[in-house]
């Protein structure tokens, strides 16, 4: 009997990708489920569990019974900076929002009132005395370039004297934030200052977890994404392939792309706890899947199409609509999946975003 499945299979491995359209990202979550305040102790956040057919309920703290001995749990030790600052321009108030740093004293900053500003204006940052900085570049939908001067001590001083922990947007602060906000939107691994936004899946994780992780026998490896303020912007436009998105500095150190090279030649699975950590392994990773050392700036979007290298699971929180953290999670553990597993998690009162509850998520291969 002739085979006639072959010919089409190959005709179907060769079709064109189905276009991607911003609304296939879409979704009504109700504004009750949006968290405000996460959940003590950490890791008794709920933890959705999206693998294969089925889907399961359990806790962060169950995390290491999910694990195998021998898999290698990948964190972000970035560390998040007191990044929102007050400035004077004459009479004019300006909001900044520090987002990514230059070198060389100079910060990406994001303004409010940015269309007052032009190249060479110095701004006084209020709060914080003899701190100045120079606008270098015109303003580009919102965003400037500012020099802040050689010394670094000058504006560490300033971000400690007068800088406000730069919460998301979502969580609602009408009178500036909580006392208890900079510890709570700090993870326990924040070593590295540079970050204006926390890597949410590693709120998470307490000490009494790491410790049972260890005697499960999952090891650790570490490596630095600084988060941008460019994460919480939604994607515009109809096609998410013409977005350029953000740019992130990261580093994947020599010992850490051995630890993780390491793991996976004995057996061991890679799980990436976060978004984060997920888009540097992908930046870093070679042709033979292998994970290379890696220092410098990533653009990477992660969009459904993507033949991932690294990680076989995903840490993760839960992600606004239409946004590009959703959308590396559809392309990580399938698009359908991820809808199917965001319903049954607004259904059962989970809680959403920075603050709010996980899931761990089994990627997806390709047909």
């Amino acid at each position: 009997m002739p085979n006639d499945a072959a010919p089409a299979l190959a005709m179907a491995e060769f079709a064109p990708a189905p276009p991607l359209r911003t609304e296939d990202f879409d979704f009504a979550l109700p504004e009750r489920l949006i968290a405000q305040h996460p959940v003590r102790p950490r890791d008794a956040a709920r933890l959705l569990l999206v693998g294969g057919a089925t889907l399961g309920d359990a806790r962060v703290l169950d995390l290491p019974g999910l694990l195998r001995p021998g898999d290698i749990m990948v964190v972000n030790d970035t560390r998040v900076i007191p990044a929102r600052l007050r400035a004077r321009r004459g009479a004019a108030r300006i909001g900044l929002l520090l987002n990514r740093n230059d070198g060389e004293g100079r910060w990406h900053a994001l303004v409010r009132n940015a269309r007052r500003l032009h190249p060479g204006d110095v701004l006084v940052i209020e709060g914080a005395e003899g701190c100045t900085a120079r606008v270098m570049s015109a303003p580009d939908q919102g965003a400037v370039l500012l020099d802040f001067g050689p010394d670094p001590a000058v504006l560490a001083r300033a971000l400690e004297q007068a800088g406000e922990v730069p919460l998301p947007p979502y969580i609602a602060r009408p009178d500036g934030p909580l006392p208890e906000d900079a510890a709570d939107y700090q993870a326990i691994f924040a070593a590295r200052p540079g970050a204006v936004a926390a890597p949410t899946a590693s709120l998470h994780f307490t000490p009494r977890l790491l410790a049972a992780l260890d005697a499960r026998g999952v090891g650790r490896a570490t490596l630095t994404l600084h988060v941008g303020a460019g994460t919480f912007l939604p994607v515009r436009g109809d096609d998410p392939r013409a977005l350029r998105l953000h740019a992130e500095w990261g580093e994947v150190s020599e010992a850490a792309a051995e630890a993780i090279n390491g793991a996976r030649a004995a057996g061991g699975r890679i799980v990436a706890v976060g978004t984060t950590v997920l888009r540097l392994l992908e930046s870093a990773a070679g042709a033979d899947r292998r994970i290379m050392p890696f220092r410098g700036l990533t653009e990477l979007f992660l969009l459904p199409g993507h033949r991932f290298a690294s990680a076989e699971l995903l840490l993760t929180n839960f992600h606004l609509p239409r946004s590009s953290l959703f959308m590396l999670a559809s392309a990580f553990a399938g698009t359908a999946r991820m809808h199917h597993a965001y319903a049954h998690a607004i259904a059962a009162g989970y809680r959403f975003y920075s603050f709010g509850d996980a899931c761990l998520l089994e990627r997806e291969e390709a047909a």
